[in-house]
């Protein structure tokens, strides 16, 4: 019998539908013998549907220690014919993939997966602070260290909480919420969700969307905390110096800011530039023929109508894919057919 790319039944699974999966597998097309990184392991979507595609072994990082007690009991379920584990946990950040793999002997990696997204597992635990719609302390630490949500959310000024929801969270009314925030936190400092929430719900007029009025302001500040977009920048740098020759990166972003950092990391890397200013008719892009990478994507895929329907998270989702060029090859490289 074939064991299914995906099954909720493997333990540590139960809530987390890994968003794009069939394309993610096209793109990184597993053989055996090869080795992936899964950078956000999160609820081991993809981790498991790599093992079970092919006889190969995967490294998994995620920063989150309940993730990483998930990974281990998973491990057990992937073994090699010599009883062997095909699977291992790596603690740490994604922005640190290059030293946690050197760390455990592994210089380079066929296939490279990061998915950008907030794990299901943390997004559904109302005590890890990430969600508007339960009540939890207002944490939103991805790890267990530094600062949390309601330390920043209760002294950072104005002008910094603004600059946070409007830059990371894309809310209009940034000034107006960074400005209710520090007004009700000078009577009752923030220690929940819901009680920032429904600050925030009062102040934000409902649009057209349906979306939650909470949904920008709590994404800025759950990047903010995290130091999100730094840690991309530099996971998707150290990403590519880890892939052999041939090796596939892949990349799931469900925000335009991610979206944006991935499509300039990946275009500088295969040598494509373009005039600074994007209003210049005499702009031009050009690409190096000389340069080391190809991509696999030429714009961001989306996933299908059947997907975002049955999972509303996978809505935003964009994936990318960038291949390194074989030593030698007089054929396409693996998974060019993307």
């Amino acid at each position: 019998m074939t064991t299914p790319l995906f099954s909720p039944s493997v333990p540590g699974h139960s809530g987390h539908v890994p968003v794009m999966l069939s394309e993610v597998l096209s793109a990184l097309a597993p053989t055996d013998g090869e080795t992936f990184l899964d950078c956000t392991f999160g609820g081991g979507g993809y981790t498991s549907a790599i093992l079970n595609s092919a006889d190969c072994s995967v490294y998994a990082i995620d920063r989150d220690p309940h993730a990483i007690d998930r990974g281990q009991a998973l491990a057990g379920h992937f073994l090699s014919a010599d009883g062997s584990p095909r699977l291992h946990m790596l603690h740490g950040c994604f922005g640190d993939m290059k030293n946690l793999a050197e760390a455990a002997g592994i210089y380079a990696f066929d296939g490279i997966v990061l998915d950008l997204g907030v794990s299901s597992f943390q997004l559904d635990e109302a005590e890890r602070g990430f969600s508007f719609k339960q009540d939890g302390p207002l944490d939103m630490r991805m790890g267990r260290d530094g600062q949390t949500a309601a330390d920043l959310i209760n002294t950072a000024p104005e002008t910094e909480l603004a600059d946070i929801f409007h830059y990371y969270g894309e809310e209009r009314h940034a000034r107006r919420v960074a400005r209710a925030i520090v007004a009700d936190r000078a009577a009752t400092p923030f220690t929940t969700t819901l009680q920032l929430a429904e600050l925030i719900r009062r102040i934000v007029p409902a649009d057209r969307s349906g979306i939650d009025t909470a949904t920008r302001s709590f994404q800025g500040l759950r990047i903010a905390v995290n130091d999100e977009l730094g840690e991309i920048e530099n996971g998707l740098t150290q990403a590519l110096d880890l892939l052999s020759p041939g090796g596939r990166l892949v990349v799931v972003s469900f925000h335009s800011l991610e979206d944006r950092i991935t499509k300039r990391v990946f275009g500088k890397a295969t040598g494509k530039t373009q005039n600074i200013s994007r209003y210049d008719p005499r702009a031009v892009t050009s690409r190096s023929a000389e340069s080391e990478f190809v991509t696999l994507t030429s714009k961001p895929l989306r996933p299908g109508a059947d997907e975002s329907d049955t999972n509303r998270r996978a809505r935003s989702a964009k994936l990318r894919a960038i291949v390194k060029r074989p030593l030698v090859s007089s054929s396409p490289a693996k998974g060019q057919t993307v």
